[in-house]
């Protein structure tokens, strides 16, 4: 029986990227990535990096303690957290025109009218197009959800207890807000932030999961993770 069989016909799609300390985009404060070998097939007869990073640098998900006092930490979510339906919001063509673009409760109304209602509890994934900035200054300033915005997806019950965002930039906040006020609005209750995905082109706008893997650290405030679409048979 092939893997398609097996899995009914779903299919996978990585929405990572590659750790690579040559080529990555850290937060201002983080810590650099380093990844050093400690061990080699010669003389040692085995192959072992060790890897040094920040639990939010790359690709990543923050827990609900990321932001919120005695919220959620990585070890204290369940499976059903890190797998929900998602939706994708393409707002390329608005971020490109403005890098500091903040998206609006009308965009998300506009787009419900051609895609239908955002399901309870999902993730609202925004395509920034900023991976291509990935590893570059450009990386940092960056578009994100208005305040009222994610708000909204709260209050209607979208975000719902356990949803969340996403996107391919730093962080679901406009990167001149300080305040992190996207952030403190969605890190609650189960709430998660998928951020920095890659490969946004092969999400489906509506349709698909995604399922948020990477290492459960003790009182984690996140992790470093793959995260893939699961896609319907097609």
């Amino acid at each position: 029986m092939n893997g398609d069989a097996l899995l009914g016909g779903l299919r996978l799609v990585t929405l990572s990227h590659v750790n690579d300390p040559a080529r990555v985009s850290v937060y201002p404060g983080d810590p650099p990535p380093r990844l050093e070998t400690v061990a080699r097939l010669e003389p040692d007869g085995f192959y072992l990096q060790t890897v040094f990073a920040g639990e939010h640098t790359g690709t990543h998900w923050g827990a609900p303690g990321h932001f919120t006092p005695g919220g959620l930490l990585a070890d204290e979510l369940t499976p059903e957290d890190l797998f929900r339906p998602a939706v994708k919001i393409d707002v390329r063509r608005r971020c490109a025109a403005d890098p500091g673009y903040a998206v609006t409760v009308a965009d998300l109304e506009e787009w419900e009218q051609g895609h239908g209602r955002i399901p309870g509890d999902s993730f609202v994934v925004l395509w920034t197009g900023w991976e291509e900035r990935f590893g570059t200054e450009a990386f940092l300033p960056h578009p994100g959800f208005a305040p009222e915005t994610v708000q909204w997806l709260a209050d209607t019950g979208r975000l719902g207890e356990r949803g969340g965002t996403g996107t391919d930039a730093f962080s679901p906040d406009v990167s001149t807000d300080t305040s992190f006020a996207v952030s403190r609005a969605v890190y609650r209750r189960r709430r998660i932030s998928l951020e920095v995905l890659a490969n946004l082109a092969s999400l489906p706008t509506t349709g698909a999961w995604v399922l948020c893997g990477g290492q459960i650290n003790k009182a984690g405030s996140g992790s470093t993770a793959l995260i893939y679409g699961v896609l319907p048979p097609s």
